[in-house]
């Protein structure tokens, strides 16, 4: 394939976006470039096209015409989750390779959807996983793998915040709830620490009294059985003050990481081993730009990315069973197939912060 930058088309104009995806362009320059915008809103399409230098903007109605037109490589899905599949599926009937926001798809289903019209149409498809590229994570997971806790036997985390009412994420027919926005840090967490898929979930949820939680829980417990008998705990929260972290508990030592799962500002990890505490800070950085950049090269050299879609796959399949054991009242066993190759520090990549631009229409997520 050619070494010129792979051309991005952002789909979705939301608040991730403007704060996060289009900015990170600034740093991807030889490698991706943004080249189209697809969004309803002509007020977005034109402040944004000209404040990015982006002359090709497109109506989801005119979706097809972007994905034909011959100016784009790739997609950007950033649209609510119960789009995923729609719109990934008709980029790779149209040849274009999908960078698709987590989740994949709000249903098992719609993942395997994305993921045979991706084989079949031979285009690469990979989940936003952010933090498969952060250093933070990274670090922890080799810490983990040095042996220097020893077996790593437990796994908890908590991710809480309070979301503005009549947002997206508390629709449950666009695909909201916890569980699938923030929940899914936290198990995808347990995952790539204990480099294996639960075997048994089990979970709770509540609503409280808050007229906000009609549609989708206000908040999510879970309790995931990995092999060997390890348990991961998790709590999260569309209802609770702003928390962040996750600590993992092994033979000889634990590592906490707080904050754990945010894009802005550093994380912290708090290692102790032998009743010895060692704090250890990470630089704020773009966690967007290392996505694209990974993506491009992974679509140059014609390779699979990391997170692709059976990453995806797994964390909805999980999420479904979770739903599946609130709803039951019991346990749920998992036969899940087993990814082969999973992050370490080899994916790690810091770009510098971006500026925080001035948003269209559009606002933050939380109060």
């Amino acid at each position: 394939m050619s070494l010129s930058p792979l051309r991005f088309a952002v789909v979705g104009l939301g608040h991730i976006s403007q704060v996060a995806v289009l900015p990170a362009f600034a740093h991807t320059k030889s490698s991706a470039r943004l080249t189209a915008l697809v969004s309803d809103d002509p007020l977005k399409r034109r402040i944004l096209g000209r404040q990015y230098g982006v002359a090709h903007t497109y109506a989801y109605k005119d979706y097809e015409q972007c994905l034909r037109s011959g100016e784009i490589d790739a997609v950007y899905i950033a649209l609510p989750n119960s789009l995923h599949r729609e719109y990934a599926v008709r980029a790779a009937r149209a040849g274009i390779h999908i960078l698709c926001e987590k989740p994949l798809a709000v249903t098992a289903a719609d993942c395997r959807k994305m993921i045979r019209a991706a084989e079949r149409y031979r285009v690469k498809l990979m989940v936003a996983y952010r933090l498969h590229f952060e250093a933070c994570n990274l670090q922890t997971i080799a810490l983990l793998q040095s042996g220097r806790l020893g077996e790593p036997r437990l796994f908890h985390s908590v991710f809480t915040q309070q979301v503005r009412s009549g947002d997206i994420r508390l629709s449950q027919r666009l695909g909201g709830g916890p569980l699938y926005d923030i929940g899914i840090y936290c198990i995808n967490a347990a995952r790539y620490l204990f480099r294996d898929e639960p075997t048994e979930v089990t979970a709770l949820v509540g609503r409280g009294r808050d007229r906000r939680f009609q549609k989708v829980e206000e908040s999510a417990g879970a309790i995931l059985r990995f092999p060997h008998d390890r348990l991961a705990t998790l709590t999260c929260s569309f209802g609770a003050t702003d928390a962040a972290m996750y600590e993992i508990v092994g033979t000889k030592g634990r590592v906490r990481v707080e904050p754990a799962y945010e894009y802005l500002g550093s994380l912290k990890a708090s290692i102790t081993v032998n009743g010895k505490t060692r704090v250890r800070m990470f630089r704020p950085g773009d966690q967007f730009a290392p996505q694209l950049i990974y993506f491009a090269s992974c679509v140059r050299d014609n390779r699979q990315p990391e997170p692709n879609g059976l990453e995806g796959l797994l964390d909805v399949q999980i999420i479904e069973a979770l739903h599946r054991s609130a709803r039951q009242g019991r346990s749920v066993p998992l036969r899940l197939s087993t990814k082969q190759v999973r992050p370490d520090v080899r994916l790690q990549m810091h770009r510098p912060p971006v500026a925080k631009p001035r948003q269209v229409r559009a606002t933050a997520p939380t109060l």
